[in-house]
């Protein structure tokens, strides 16, 4: 029987260089400091190399979210954590953090979210949006009227299916203000084919300031319209958020508790003398 060969000499030096091109930046950065750590404790070289590939792993998915955050252009501080539910018109807060699970973008369901001006229809959007993208998902928020203007400039140029293409590899588009402008037929136009293309297959949110009664300005040809809405609905969460505005209840809101704590930081400020004092006056 051949004996077998022997191992070639390892080289550490040029581990850096290794890994490099292996692209394993995580590896590169923590190898010297979790080998010191293993040499130490004892480790098994399989649970060295497997803390090395969670390392690796994780920092990767951190920077493929935060790749794919700067990408979707959602405003930053339209969060969950930034949105006050005490003061959201007709949404409980149960339902957003189920639509913000995701599991509706799953089957290429839409949402539609319905209401007055100023009633937090956006950030209801754009928080599930930011949701989306830290759970792995690819997400877009644009205004309706850029995302017309830039189909439009495809379809000029003929390039209007590679545009499409490109945004078919989000896995949600938020259009806000949908009904914020009248559309001509070209500008219509445009929109319908994405609307189109993306039925049943990848989901659109919309945030809408109109009832579907009044979408003919969006669609000058009423059976368009009527094409429109029927797709845009048919596997949809439709949010009615008619209510007080939410900029201005939450904006008093803040206010409000700004001042109670003030209050109380006063009340916290007074000397004991005093503080008996307002103690007896109470008994």
């Amino acid at each position: 029987m051949t004996a077998p060969a022997a191992p070639r000499p390892v080289d550490v030096h040029a581990l850096p260089a290794m890994l490099t091109a292996l692209r394993l930046p995580s590896f590169q950065r923590h190898w010297q400091a979790l080998a010191e750590r293993a040499d130490a404790e004892g480790w098994p070289a399989s649970r060295f190399l497997a803390a090395l590939a969670e390392i690796e792993l994780s920092e990767r998915d951190a920077r493929r979210i935060q790749r794919h955050l700067q990408q979707s252009q959602l405003p930053g501080g339209k969060t969950l954590a930034t949105l006050d539910f005490k003061v959201l018109p007709g949404v409980p807060r149960a339902r957003i953090e189920a639509l913000a699970g995701g599991d509706w973008v799953e089957t290429g369901a839409n949402l539609i979210a319905i209401g007055n001006s100023g009633v937090g229809k956006s950030h209801v959007l754009c928080a599930i949006g930011h949701a989306l993208v830290e759970a792995g998902k690819r997400v877009l928020y644009t205004s309706t009227t850029d995302m017309v203007q830039r189909l439009q400039a495809a379809r000029r140029d003929l390039t209007l299916e590679t545009a499409l293409a490109k945004l078919d590899k989000f896995d949600l588009i938020i259009l806000d203000d949908i009904t914020y402008a009248q559309k001509d037929q070209a500008e219509s136009s445009v929109l319908f084919e994405l609307i189109a293309r993306r039925y049943e297959t990848r989901s659109l949110a919309i945030a809408a300031n109109q009832p579907f009664s009044a979408w003919d300005k969006i669609f000058p040809d009423q059976a368009v319209t009527v094409a429109a809405i029927d797709r845009l609905v048919h596997h949809a969460t439709i949010l009615e958020m008619n209510g007080d505005s939410y900029r201005r209840r939450s904006a008093a809101n803040r206010q409000s508790e700004k001042a109670d704590a003030g209050t109380t930081a006063s009340s916290d400020n007074l000397d004991p003398d005093t503080n008996s004092i307002m103690e007896e006056n109470t008994e």
